[in-house]
C-alpha cells in the first residue's frame, strides 16, 4: 500500500528488524493489495493511488506476518493474503474517518475527502472492505473470517462510540479505554490472533498472541493521543491539536480534568461544548496540560499496556522473532520523535 514511512533507527530499531525479517513477505502483501484493487471504474483507481501513496508504517501487517512466524506457520501464502486484508481493513477505515473528523491532510498529503468529496471517500472505503471480505471468503477459514469480520464490527461502534462523546471534558477513563479498544486495539489484536490461526496453534496461544496485540494496540492509541499535546511540531505529518480541535476527549486531557482545579473544570466544559475551538484555547488548554504533567502522565499509563503486551509472549519458545516482538511493544512508547 504505497511507501513505508521511515523512522529513526536511533528511536527503536524493532520496527526495522521486524520489517527486515518479514520484508520479503511484506513486498509480496502490497502486490496483493494493488491487484485487489484493480477497478474498471477511473474515480476508484484514482482514489486508492492517491490514498495508498500517502504510506505508513504497515504495522498490522507486519504484526500478522510476525505472529504466524513465531506461531511456526511456513509453508503457503496465506499469511501474505490475510496480512493485506488486514491493511485494507485499516485503510478502510482512515477513509471513513478523515470523512468523520473533516479532516483534510493526514501524513503530508491531502486527504480523499479533501479532494473528491465525502461520498466518493465513504463509497470507495466500502470497496476496500469489500475486497476485504473477498480475500477471507477465498481463503475459507471460517475461524479467521469469524474474527476478522467481527473486528471490523467492533471499529464502527468503536467510533459511533467516539462521535457518541464528543465534546465531552469530563469523559471518563474508563469510556475512553472502551473506545480505543474497539477503534484501534481490536484490529491489532486481530492481526496477531490471526498469525497464531494460521499455524494452528492452541487456544492458550491463540489468546496470548491476541492479548499481545491488543495491548501493544491500547498503548500504541494512547501514546499518539498524547503526542498531539506534545509539541508545537508536526509528527508524522500530523499536526498537534488536532484531537482537540475535533473535540474528542483523549487520555491527556481526561487526566488533566481529574488533577485540576473545580474553576479550571469549569473552563475546560465551557470550551469542549463550543462547536469550534480557537488557536488561544488550545495554548492555554497546553499550559494546563503541561502544568499537570499530563502528556507525561499519559505515556506512564501507556507503559502499563506495553508490560503486559510484553509479558503475552513470555510462553513461546526464545526465538529472533519472539525478541523483536518484545521490543516492539516499546516502540510505541518511543514514537515521541
Amino acid at each position: 500500500m504505497g511507501s513505508v514511512i521511515p523512522l529513526k533507527k536511533t528511536v527503536n530499531s524493532s520496527y526495522l528488524e521486524l520489517k527486515n525479517l518479514v520484508d520479503h513477505k511484506l513486498i509480496k502483501v502490497e502486490e496483493v493489495i494493488q491487484k485487489r484493487l484493480v477497478s474498471k471504474v477511473n474515480l476508484i483507481k484514482k482514489m486508492t493511488d492517491h490514498h495508498l501513496r500517502s504510506g505508513g508504517k504497515r504495522i498490522r501487517a507486519l504484526l500478522t506476518l510476525g505472529s504466524s512466524k513465531l506461531s511456526g506457520y511456513e509453508l503457503g501464502n496465506r499469511d501474505i493474503n490475510l496480512s493485506a486484508c488486514v491493511e485494507l481493513i485499516h485503510a478502510a477505515t482512515l477513509l471513513h474517518d478523515d470523512v468523520i473528523d473533516n479532516s483534510d491532510i493526514r501524513r503530508g498529503f491531502k486527504t480523499p475527502n479533501a479532494i473528491w468529496g465525502n461520498q466518493s471517500s465513504i463509497l470507495v472505503g466500502d470497496y476496500l472492505l469489500s475486497r476485504c471480505f473477498e480475500i477471507m471468503v477465498e481463503d475459507g477459514d471460517i475461524e479467521i473470517l469469524k474474527l476478522l469480520s467481527s473486528t471490523s464490527a467492533k471499529i464502527a461502534q468503536g467510533e459511533v462510540l467516539q462521535l457518541q462523546h464528543k465534546g465531552e471534558a469530563d469523559l471518563i477513563e474508563e469510556d475512553y479505554l472502551k473506545i480505543i479498544n474497539l477503534k484501534t486495539a481490536s484490529l491489532f489484536a486481530a492481526a496477531t490472533r490471526t498469525g497464531a490461526c494460521l499455524a494452528g496453534s492452541n487456544n492458550k496461544e491463540k489468546n496470548l498472541l491476541e492479548s499481545y496485540g491488543k495491548n501493544l494496540g491500547l498503548a500504541f492509541q494512547i501514546a499518539d493521543d498524547a503526542l498531539d499535546y506534545h509539541s508545537e511540531k508536526i509528527i508524522f505529518g500530523k499536526e498537534i491539536g488536532k484531537d482537540f480541535y475535533e473535540g474528542k476527549t483523549t487520555l491527556p486531557l481526561i487526566i488533566l480534568y481529574q488533577r485540576s482545579t473545580a474553576l479550571e473544570r469549569e473552563y475546560l466544559i465551557e470550551v469542549f461544548k463550543k462547536d469550534k475551538r480557537t488557536s488561544e484555547d488550545f495554548k492555554k488548554i497546553i499550559k494546563l496540560i503541561n502544568k499537570y504533567n499530563a502528556v507525561e502522565e499519559s505515556f506512564k499509563r501507556a507503559e502499563y499496556f506495553v508490560n503486559v503486551s510484553k509479558d503475552a509472549l513470555s510462553i513461546f519458545e526464545d526465538s529472533e522473532e519472539k525478541r523483536i516482538l518484545q521490543s516492539l511493544t516499546k516502540f510505541s512508547l518511543d514514537r515521541k520523535y
